[in-house]
């Protein structure tokens, strides 16, 4: 069965970006000019996902209105001859197909994740963490569902992560297949270093059989007092076969406030607009602190 339904979590506090998000979604802190959100809808666009549902809690309404149509905006950027602005605007609004449903209650991401089980039915689906953006030729999702056809089983995406972030997610005891890809033996959700038993940590792309919905529903809380989805794929594993794909592509994590920063940087590098008139700024800023 082909994966043509994704799920987006975005119920969580935003805690690292207080204030900012005391009455804005994290999800809605913008890269350049565009939601970090809009970059994972993105990519599962490009993936040939079909249909996507963002799961949300309380206070997330701008996520909805962002991927909704403005119209007196719109009709205000058609008259004033916008035309690149209005369909840049446009552009969120027909992606794809959005639903959404709210996690009443922040028990953590696997029952954020169990909260769109009816939405998914019995078919695999894709899971896209919004903390994590990742430039790649081949987009991230696509080389997971790709993986997903040949085995036909979940298909977790990794990257090696250093030492001292090992402890910030959930890393996979896995045995090397060759060409990126490993078979799993088990998860650990993050384990202190000297438990860690690799540093191959999952990224925030999942391809997922829909048994893990059964997993989920009889959960016990884990790390954090949460009902942890690493821990529901640990128990998923030893019914059904779970594998690790290497991705390759550039990994930003936006998650924290250094990431968040850094890949502002880098994108906007990136720009024509932007490129030359940011080095020279920077290039003034290392020059005071240099003399300094």
């Amino acid at each position: 069965m082909r994966v043509k339904k994704a799920i987006i979590p975005a119920a969580g506090l935003g805690t690292r970006f207080l204030p900012a998000t005391k009455a804005m979604p994290k999800e809605m802190l913008p890269i350049v000019d565009k939601p970090t959100i809009q970059y994972i809808v993105e990519e599962a666009v490009e993936s040939g996902i079909e249909d996507i549902i963002i799961v949300t809690g309380k206070g997330k309404r701008a996520i909805e209105d962002h991927f909704d149509n403005s119209f007196e905006l719109e009709q205000n950027l058609l008259s004033k001859g916008k035309i690149e602005l209005f369909n840049e605007v446009q552009k969120s609004s027909k992606l794809v197909d959005i639903h959404y449903i709210r996690q009443k209650e922040p028990k953590g991401l696997g029952h954020a994740i169990w909260c769109a089980r009816k939405f998914i039915g019995n078919e695999p689906f894709a899971v896209l963490l919004g903390d994590d953006i990742v430039r790649a030729e081949k987009p991230c999702l696509k080389q997971l569902i790709e993986q997903y056809d040949r085995y036909k089983a979940s298909v977790l995406g990794v990257q090696t992560v250093r030492d001292e972030d090992v402890s910030r997610y959930g890393i996979v005891d896995g045995k090397e297949m060759g060409d990126r890809f490993y078979r799993v033996n088990n998860l650990v959700e993050k384990p202190k270093l000297e438990d860690a038993p690799s540093n191959l940590a999952i990224l925030g792309r999942y391809i997922l059989s829909p048994k893990i919905f059964d997993i989920l529903a009889n959960q016990e809380p884990g790390a954090g007092g949460e009902i942890q989805l690493t821990d529901a794929i640990a128990a998923l594993n030893l019914i059904e076969a779970v594998y690790a794909y290497d991705f390759e592509g550039t990994r930003y994590d936006v998650g924290e406030k250094m990431g968040f920063i850094q890949t502002t940087i880098e994108f906007a590098l990136k720009r024509d607009d932007l490129k030359y008139d940011l080095l020279e700024y920077l290039s003034k800023v290392m020059e005071k602190e240099y003399i300094k």
